[in-house]
């Protein structure tokens, strides 16, 4: 019959030419760190595909949907991997159909990656097609749209067969794009953002401005358990947390009112930037979204952004609240988002926030306190806790100041 093996599929990797073996490599390793908990015995690549196969045997529907969570795995199939022996890729095309579930059609697809192998492909499908006729005489066989494909792939001397794929997240392998850090609430809009840059292949680093000592800390247990749901996709080495609360206080009793919030995300910004510096990191990601609250109109967003000396990317810009919601879901970190607890966005906000900020008015209210020094203040008081997800992160020589309260038990004594 074949071992039962994980069969992944790529489709933007595929186009990379030249440098697509680095790509691959790197799907390689993230997959190897995804699915630790399970007893992979390899992960290679073999033509125009990746190969994940268990000892004993122990490739589980489990196994495929933790694979299908990694960036850059278009689709994943469970396969049997047989010997160029007809009979066996026979009876396994027979297996795979049986499991394929409900179906009333079907079509047999051979393909031959090495043309070594004599039969062709149009006679294989001819054999195979014979073969499940006869197992299933009451099934119609289809040529277009049909239920089901049974899929016989002849690749580096031996038979992939499979019948069902489940859907992949796509897009590139973690590491393949360098490294951002992101500016993370608790809130929908940043995780998204998050996850959505680290699915073009960045090594996601997002830095959470907390309430304290103003407000609770349980805006940072939040965030790090937001951390832990993105963990499937391994794009986070560490979480900075910064306590702003104090410094929020004092911006508020030195600054208009209306102006208070754009002055704190000119604080973010500022920080964020130093600490991408630390970390090597090529730009900031922010879960923006145009128009969607006060302080992301373009008038304020301009005000914002000439704090940054780097890109800022936002992914998110164009989307609406039901669109990330529904990406919220979909990658595990509604039901964390939806908890309603107080942080730094809900710190001394004005009760009427400028919609559209004049420069100079801005620069007057951030010249009315001594930004240098709180920025600095800031940096130096970063806390950090590290996550053993992400094979690519490599962190900074500085701050090394860990947050002891968000640490394992088995870290924290």
């Amino acid at each position: 019959m074949g071992a039962r093996v994980c069969l992944v599929h790529y489709h933007e990797i595929g186009l990379k030419g030249k440098n697509r073996s680095t790509f691959e490599n790197q799907l390689v390793t993230n997959l190897r760190k995804a699915l630790q908990a399970f007893p992979v015995k390899d992960v290679r690549r073999i033509s125009g595909h990746l190969l994940v196969s268990c000892a004993d045997d122990a490739v589980t529907d489990e196994l495929a949907r933790a694979v299908a969570q990694v960036p850059g795995v278009a689709r994943v199939s469970l396969a049997f991997h047989c010997a160029l022996v007809e009979k066996e890729y026979c009876d396994a095309a027979v297996r795979a159909l049986g499991e394929a579930g409900d179906f009333t059609s079907f079509k047999v697809h051979a393909r031959r990656s090495s043309t070594t192998y004599a039969l062709h492909s149009i006679d294989m499908n001819r054999l195979v097609g014979d073969v499940l006729c006869r197992a299933f005489p009451d099934k119609q066989v289809r040529m277009h749209k049909p239920d089901v494909t049974v899929n016989v792939n002849v690749v580096n001397n031996g038979v992939y067969v499979y019948a069902t794929s489940g859907p992949g997240v796509g897009g590139l392998p973690v590491g393949t794009a360098g490294k951002v850090v992101t500016l993370l609430s608790s809130g929908f809009d940043s995780p998204v953002a998050t996850w959505m840059v680290g699915r073009r292949g960045a090594v996601c680093v997002p830095v959470h401005f907390s309430g304290r000592p103003m407000t609770a800390d349980t805006s940072e247990y939040l965030c790090r358990d937001i951390v832990d749901a993105l963990a499937p996709a391994g794009m986070v080495g560490r979480l900075y947390v910064v306590p702003f609360g104090e410094r929020q206080r004092e911006i508020s009793l030195a600054v208009p009112q209306s102006l208070r919030i754009i002055t704190y995300r000119r604080v973010m910004f500022a920080v964020s930037e130093r600490i991408a510096a630390l970390e090597g990191a090529k730009a900031l990601v922010t879960g923006e979204s145009l128009g969607q609250v006060a302080s992301q109109t373009l008038d304020n967003i301009a005000a914002v952004n000439e704090m940054a000396t780097m890109p800022v990317l936002r992914p998110l810009i164009g989307s609406d609240k039901q669109e990330i919601m529904r990406r919220a879901q979909q990658i595990g970190t509604y039901d964390l988002s939806a908890q309603s607890v107080d942080d730094c966005c809900t710190l001394f906000m004005p009760r009427r926030p400028e919609t559209h900020a004049r420069l100079a008015e801005v620069h007057a209210a951030w010249d009315s306190f001594d930004h240098d020094a709180m920025i600095d203040d800031l940096v130096r008081d970063v806390e950090y806790v590290d996550f053993d997800q992400c094979a690519s992160y490599r962190p900074p020589a500085s701050l090394r100041a860990r947050h002891r309260d968000l640490l394992p038990a088995s870290e924290g004594n």
